[in-house]
């Protein structure tokens, strides 16, 4: 890890760490909101990263309500000794209609909605929260987040690949077309981002893991260019 991201600069520091596997990220199918618990690589995976992501020493843990995150959370809260707050600003885009297929079924289930899903900007899926809703709720828990920390001091925020990714680039204001930039996170990832003297908060690690797990999804719960 480089200096900034353990902890040894006097800037604020945020921490967005993404949930470990179920079974449905193996199965490749849109969870969205539905409430799907870690498989047994998932739990394995969050054991195995809590310790780095407790050497940042945080000062909170907030946590999307979905049980995959708050599982993944409450690893790192065993080890920290501090409570895990629950925020469903940090759950996954609600997918409505996508939810429990993969894109194959989506794809001949719903053709039309399909085409315009992958084509039209902020679109919505029947039944889902538009991208720029997603952006916004992230926006706005990141912020939050960042006001609520202490000089120096760091918070770690549990959630989910797209609207994580999403939220890093609403964060700072970039357009949403630059989510083409970023790979989505694995399971058990984090991103890292830190408050520099002079420049403000910058992106300073992406898409970090422990050791690499050949199960481990890298794959968000939406296309790229809906994050």
């Amino acid at each position: 890890m480089s200096e900034q991201s353990t902890g040894r600069v006097a800037g604020r520091r945020l921490v967005l760490w993404r949930h470990g596997r179920t079974e449905w990220n193996v199965q490749d199918r849109a969870q969205g909101q539905a409430d799907i618990p870690l498989d047994r690589v998932g739990r394995r995976q969050a054991r195995r990263a809590a310790p780095a992501l407790a050497s940042f020493e945080p000062s909170f843990i907030w946590s999307s309500d979905l049980q995959r995150a708050r599982r993944t959370a409450e690893q790192l809260a065993a080890l920290t000794g501090q409570e895990v707050v629950l925020d469903p600003r940090l759950r996954e885009y609600d997918v409505g209609i996508r939810q429990g297929t993969t894109f194959a079924e989506f794809r001949r289930s719903h053709p039309e909605v399909y085409e315009k899903f992958l084509t039209e900007d902020d679109y919505r899926v029947p039944g889902a929260e538009l991208p720029s809703e997603v952006d916004e709720r992230m926006r706005a828990v990141m912020r939050d987040a960042a006001d609520a920390l202490e000089p120096g001091r760091t918070g770690v925020l549990v959630g989910h690949g797209a609207a994580m990714r999403g939220g890093v680039l609403a964060f700072f204001d970039a357009p949403p077309r630059m989510r083409e930039m970023f790979a989505g996170m694995g399971n058990c990832a984090w991103t890292v981002l830190a408050e520099h003297p002079q420049r403000g908060w910058q992106i300073v690690e992406y898409n970090a893991v422990t050791l690499p797990d050949a199960s481990s999804s890298l794959a968000d719960e939406m296309p790229p260019h809906h994050g």
